[in-house]
């Protein structure tokens, strides 16, 4: 005979794999769960420090890449934008200073973007602000063992 199952465990029990509602609610929890955290990233990024999430990432990004820089089709495909806001978002970082735009050596068309030192700066201060946000709204509401569970599952689902 089996033990009963708790409320609480029948809810976060790993739904069945032909069960459209489940897969359907675990949808809406992630986009949810998304939508909370990245509004709540972008509103203490810009009161902190005037950066978007995407400005960060971006910045972050290049700051990974180091001196040489990183191609703009290549940093394209790290952020997600879409190709013009990815364009008006390197313009309008370029003009505050934080990152400089110049032609590829090796290629006339090729677009070469690096973090300038005030983007170093910038991203400097902001990582702490990122992180903090990180940790109060996805981090510290999980138990470790849910945190562990969502690191791995997640680390799954991106192929890592």
């Amino acid at each position: 005979m089996t033990a009963p199952v708790s409320q609480h465990e029948a809810a976060t029990a790993a739904p069945a794999r032909g069960d459209d509602q489940a897969c359907a609610r675990a949808w809406v929890a992630l986009t949810a769960a998304h939508a909370r955290i990245a509004g709540q990233l972008n509103g203490a990024l810009v009161r902190a420090c005037g950066l978007s999430a995407n400005d960060f990432e971006i910045l972050l990004r290049l700051e990974h890449a180091g001196p040489q820089g990183v191609r703009l089709g290549r940093l394209n495909l790290a952020v997600r934008l879409t190709q013009p806001s990815l364009s008006r978002a390197v313009a309008r970082l370029a003009g505050r200073g934080w990152l400089s735009r110049a032609g590829a050596a090796d290629d006339r068309r090729g677009v070469l973007v690096t973090l300038t030192p005030a983007g170093r700066e910038i991203l400097r201060q902001a990582i702490p602000v990122h992180a903090r946000t990180i940790r109060e709204f996805l981090l510290d509401p999980l138990t470790p063992g849910e945190l562990e569970l969502l690191s791995a599952a997640l680390n799954r689902i991106a192929g890592s």
